[in-house]
């Protein structure tokens, strides 16, 4: 069906908790076109609830039906629309590869790769009861550490092969980490990460993807996006901007459709509509 553009649809509405300890769950439903082309650095597994859920992804259109998982890789560009005139429902959890990092190294007993399920639509149980457990989990830090435990350990199963071992310096790549995360107002220089972290740019971006599935700038991107994303509806979108380190409101909504497939004003009205 023809995608059309998700600003003519008025009935389309998502329901996001704020993120807690690198896991996020949302709840949506779109008559039409969902997102457009965009990429993001975290795990985006969901769940399909009604309807047929169409996504374009590594090549390939995918169809999800109710009852079926979806499975969409850090970076990876993708899309979502509807794939009948009935439109679609879902849940999805979104989790932090260094979630996943921390709980495939629980599981090997080493340092390795992120787990990559070559599938994008699969009938998966074991998945299936990670997603609904992570909306009837608590809101506090425990029960998050929980669920990303239960969804990288799916994940390593519908893997279906070992994990793979990683020439990692966990500690250097934590180090850039934490200063990426706190500096949401600003761009960060190669410098300083080589400084934070001990390790060449090079260096690090090899380690940063092998542990956290982007690179250094478009996790430092994200956390400022992100940041910008959760006060939208109570600031002017062009205050945000400036304060997230963008150039301007023309940049910062090209950047954040390009991260969350819709534009800050549409993101803004979905939220509204679902509260």
């Amino acid at each position: 069906m023809p995608r059309g553009s998700i600003e003519r649809s008025c009935r389309d509405w998502v329901r996001a908790a704020p993120a807690m300890e690198g896991v996020q769950v949302l709840q949506a439903w779109f008559a039409g076109a969902a997102y457009d082309r965009h990429r993001h650095d975290f795990y985006a597994i969901g769940l399909t609830e009604c309807g047929v859920q169409a996504f374009g992804y590594r090549g390939t259109t995918h169809f999800s039906t109710p009852g079926e998982v979806l499975v969409i890789h850090p970076d990876e560009a993708h899309d979502g629309f509807a794939g009948t005139e009935q439109g679609f429902g879902y849940r999805i959890v979104y989790v932090e590869p260094a979630r996943v990092a921390e709980a495939a190294r629980a599981i090997a007993g080493r340092p390795c790769a992120l787990p990559f399920v070559r599938q994008a639509v699969l009938r998966s149980p074991r998945l299936a009861r990670a997603i609904r457990g992570a909306f009837e989990a608590e809101r506090a830090p425990f029960a998050a550490e929980s669920v990303a435990y239960s969804l990288a350990q799916a994940l390593v199963e519908e893997a279906g092969e070992p994990l793979v071992p990683a020439r990692l310096d966990p500690v250097a790549v934590r180090r850039a980490r934490d200063l990426l995360d706190a500096a949401v107002g600003r761009i960060v220089r190669s410098t300083e990460l080589e400084a934070a972290s001990g390790l060449s740019r090079f260096e690090l971006a090899r380690q940063f993807r092998a542990a956290l599935g982007t690179s250094p700038y478009r996790y430092s991107l994200m956390r400022r996006l992100e940041s910008a994303r959760g006060r939208l509806g109570r600031r002017p979108v062009a205050e945000l901007a400036l304060e997230a380190g963008f150039a301007d409101q023309a940049h910062f909504t090209r950047l954040f459709k390009g991260a969350f497939g819709v534009t800050p004003g549409r993101y803004a009205a979905m939220s509204r509509k679902a509260a």
